[in-house]
């Protein structure tokens, strides 16, 4: 078995499948507050989701308008507008219609906490998106149960730059060979990978068909150890959640498991 000493998360996808019908939304209900008829339904979120970060996906689909502000700093400052719009309305979706966190994504947390390894957020969303989050399904003093937490405004540049990994290990004092990253989508991928960490991807519902290179793991989901790559010799026995043993066993392994294919919406 490996030394795993900490379990990195990424937030959006990973956590919570927040993109379609909390971050999407939010924007859309921006675009409204601010006297715009633009409209990003489920297909054009999921290309727009290839563009890391909400004001750099504003700032690209602001190239495809004829309407947008012709000069580069109206972009800018019309595109950080709408994101801090977008944040708020983001905070209040989820105080009012809540969001679950993805099936086995609690009892893991649980698990790593009471086995005494360091936890880590690695997410380049901003830091009020990670709070409205959390605060609803960890307490308000949800901060105090990871180790580090790197967010959007800690980095210079956002995943796939390895920048917010390359933080956290830092923070908490680790190589990468300590450490295990979770993520779901192909720019935390590799952001993980870029910094050396393994990796164990949960697909969401935007990429649960994008192509993923370099991960020690491929899975539907961490509710259920079946369907995952490499196949778990535990399935048989016990088809149960994905637990700290099931990543101690991949990162041994550190053989990178591949899965191809298109993006889907």
């Amino acid at each position: 078995m490996s030394h795993l000493k900490a379990v990195l998360w990424d937030v959006d996808g990973t956590m919570a499948e927040t993109e379609r019908d909390g971050h999407r939304v939010a924007f859309n209900r921006a675009f409204t507050d601010a006297g715009l008829d633009w409209h990003w339904d489920v297909p054009r979120y999921g290309e727009l989701l290839r563009i890391t970060g909400g004001r750099e996906r504003i700032l690209h689909d602001l190239q495809t308008r004829s309407d947008a502000p012709a000069l580069g700093d109206e972009r800018e400052a019309l595109a950080r507008r709408l994101h801090q719009a977008k944040n708020r309305h983001y905070a209040d979706l989820l105080a009012t219609e809540g969001m679950p966190l993805r099936p086995g994504v609690a009892e893991l947390l649980a698990e790593v906490r009471e086995q005494g390894l360091k936890l880590g957020i690695v997410t380049t969303t901003s830091r009020a998106n990670v709070d409205a989050l959390l605060r609803l399904h960890l307490g308000a003093d949800w901060a105090r149960q990871f180790d580090v937490r790197i967010c959007g405004e800690d980095v210079q540049t956002k995943k796939p730059d390895p920048e917010a990994y390359l933080l956290a290990l830092a923070a908490l004092k680790l190589s990468p060979l300590q450490a295990v990253a979770i993520e779901d989508s192909p720019g935390g991928v590799a952001a993980a990978c870029a910094a050396g960490l393994p990796v164990v991807v949960t697909r969401s519902e935007y990429f649960h068909r994008a192509t993923l290179e370099g991960a020690v793991a491929i899975g539907p989901g961490l509710h259920s150890r079946e369907g995952w790559r490499p196949a778990n010799e535990a399935v048989a026995a016990d088809p149960g959640r994905v637990t700290l043993d099931d990543l101690r066993s991949w990162v041994a392994q550190r053989d990178s498991v591949s899965q191809f294919g298109e993006l889907g919406n």
